[in-house]
């Protein structure tokens, strides 16, 4: 890290109140990107995939659990992985602290992955967490969401994964995918992302960007080298 300029007080006001003005710009780019977001068109949910959950067969329908609005985590754990990923984890332990509050506000938030339950369940009570996770082994639904890929699409050397084709070094990717469901109980899709686009969920990554260091990412391996799982610090 190099080491900023040491000013006076005055000097530094002077300097965060240049800053000020850009976070300000940068605020007002977020609300009108985040309107933009809500004006996509949807897609009609035609399948009906049903998964398992802690209370037995469920369908997306009753995922949404009496509100109208649902955001699925796809969380990478394949069926044969003996744990979930660490850097989905670590957007995880996000998730208990702001489902409660989102349930206040007609939204349903959980975490899918294609793990049978059986291993869903025990990671889930390894970590601690408390939040709805259920399994989509067996059925179509990570595959037509593009976080999961088959051994014959990964060996053609590119995926399609973020809307475009990438080269992707696992079988199972992240992404977070919205629904909404009317009156008449019709379900669409409203959003997906992936990737960086994921990075508003992750609390944690918006302290770092706070502080002097910041992510001290770029020295690593790759970004999230430095991440493990929280019960192995």
């Amino acid at each position: 890290m190099n080491r900023p300029k040491i000013v006076s007080q005055d000097e530094w006001v002077a300097a965060r109140k240049q800053l000020l003005s850009k976070e300000k710009e940068f605020t007002r780019l977020r609300d009108k990107l985040s309107a933009e977001r809500r004006e996509l068109p949807w897609v009609k949910v035609k399948k009906n995939y049903v998964f398992d959950g802690p209370k037995g067969k469920e369908t997306l329908a009753d995922l949404f659990d009496g509100r109208s609005q649902l955001i699925v985590y796809h969380f990478m754990f394949g069926p044969e992985w003996k744990e979930g990923c660490p850097s989905c984890s670590f957007l995880a332990d996000h998730i208990d602290g702001a489902a409660v509050h989102l349930a206040q506000r007609d939204v349903t938030l959980l975490a899918v992955s294609r793990a049978p339950l059986s291993h869903i369940e025990t990671f889930k009570k390894r970590m601690g967490w408390r939040f709805k996770w259920v399994s989509s082994y067996g059925n179509d639904f990570n595959s037509d969401y593009h976080v999961s890929f088959t051994k014959d699409k990964m060996a053609k050397g590119k995926v399609y994964y973020n809307y475009d084709m990438h080269e992707f070094p696992s079988e199972e990717g992240p992404g977070a995918s919205v629904f909404y469901k009317d009156g008449s109980g019709d379900i669409f899709h409203s959003y997906s992302s992936y990737a960086r686009g994921l990075d508003m969920l992750v609390g944690a990554y918006n302290y770092l960007d706070l502080v002097p260091k910041g992510r001290d990412e770029a020295e690593l391996p790759w970004t999230m080298a430095w991440v493990r799982h929280h019960d192995k610090y």
